[in-house]
């Protein structure tokens, strides 16, 4: 295991029934560190990882308000050591319980506040993990009802990278932070809890480079298949620093897929081209999946193909907006031959079912505009 905890602590927030007021309780002052903490600490540090909706910033140069601290602040005075690790996570739960109580968030739950490193990065995660209930039965059949930290649920966290806080304070990304499902709302409470501005715009900086790279493999005058392989470079590249939780680098994206036999760099070509986008940034890999695959859905009918297969076996009349379909999926196929059995009457009158059943091809289908849209969240 790759990941070291420095400090941890977990305290839990709830709301009374009646008048929704926001408690506070404090967890212990020491945690020992051992496989279980650990086993926790490393699934959490994944699942953050792979979620697909993140924002970036950076603390506000706003002072504070008051006597109230900033959570910069206690957190300069615990790395300064002028203080505490669990001084500091309760001074940070209660900042957060005052923030809580000025929004209407049914959800509270347990607040992690964590300091670790992995992989020669030192890391500061604060999350709120839901609690869910679960049964289990005993050896005698009884069954009875618990509760447990739902970290599948996990929406309401954000980490502080801390060697690029304390080594680049100028940068725009050293916070990172979920926007998750549940809205705007829940952004703007992570943000107002720890004082942050938004500042890189990783799904801007991703469709940039999406670009970039249609815009090269045009340039470079390459065929369909060539083409087709230089995006599930870039899509294959983009997974792998995903899963290292490393940033996307056009210099090492340069020698990933740069023609050499065409005369042409993509790195130097992006320098050329003097495209809005950083050196390196965390990408949104939502952005990138669609470089390879289009898929559509509406009026019940859900269609999804990989772009070589676009104008050989999935060709598209905008006239009368119909697709046809050729090599009709074998287990797509079986469900058609059955379905039109079942229904002998539709099947007669269905030139879709009797093309299918003579000739493996699919006649035009009345369907939706297709769109680029990513099949599976990563």
């Amino acid at each position: 295991m790759s990941l070291i905890i420095s400090n941890i602590a977990l305290h839990f927030l709830s709301k009374q029934e009646g008048t929704n007021e926001v408690t506070l309780r404090l967890g212990p002052e020491a945690i020992e560190v051992g496989t279980k903490i650990k086993n926790f600490v490393d699934s959490l540090h994944t699942i953050y990882n792979s979620k697909a909706s993140k924002a970036y910033g950076q603390f506000s140069a706003i002072p504070s308000q008051g006597d109230s601290a900033r959570f910069v602040d206690i957190m300069e005075s615990y790395l300064g050591e002028s203080q505490s690790f669990y001084d500091f996570s309760c001074q940070a739960a209660n900042l957060l319980k005052n923030e809580v109580s000025k929004y209407d968030l049914g959800e509270m739950g347990y607040l992690v506040v964590c300091h670790y490193e992995y992989l020669g990065s030192r890391h500061l995660l604060v999350a709120i993990i839901p609690i869910s209930e679960h049964y289990s039965v005993d050896g005698e059949l009884n069954i009875s009802a618990d509760q447990h930290l739902d970290t599948n649920r996990l929406q309401l966290a954000a980490r502080i990278d801390l060697f690029d806080y304390q080594q680049n304070p100028d940068s725009n990304r050293y916070v990172s932070f979920i926007k998750g499902r549940a809205g705007r709302q829940v952004s703007d409470f992570f943000l107002d809890f720890l004082g942050c501005e938004e500042g890189l715009n990783s799904k801007a900086q991703t469709q940039t480079l999406v670009q970039a790279i249609e815009d090269f493999v045009n340039v470079t005058q390459l065929d369909g298949n060539e083409k087709q392989d230089t995006r599930k470079e870039l899509l294959s590249y983009c997974k792998e620093q995903k899963a290292a939780s490393q940033d996307v680098s056009l210099q090492e994206l340069g020698k990933v897929i740069s023609k050499e036999d065409k005369g042409q760099d993509f790195y130097q070509f992006c320098q050329d081209q003097a495209y809005p986008i950083e050196e390196s940034f965390p990408h949104d890999q939502t952005v990138v999946n669609k470089i390879t695959k289009y898929s559509g859905y509406g009026g019940g009918i859900s269609l999804s193909f990989e772009r070589s297969h676009f104008g050989e076996d999935v060709v598209y009349n905008p006239g009368n907006e119909s697709i046809t379909i050729y090599k009709v999926p074998p287990n797509l196929k079986e469900q058609l031959l059955a379905l039109s059995q079942e229904t002998p009457y539709q099947a007669i009158n269905n030139p879709l079912v009797n093309s299918v059943s003579e000739n493996n091809i699919a006649t035009p289908i009345e369907t939706t505009t297709l769109v680029a849209e990513d099949s599976t969240e990563q």
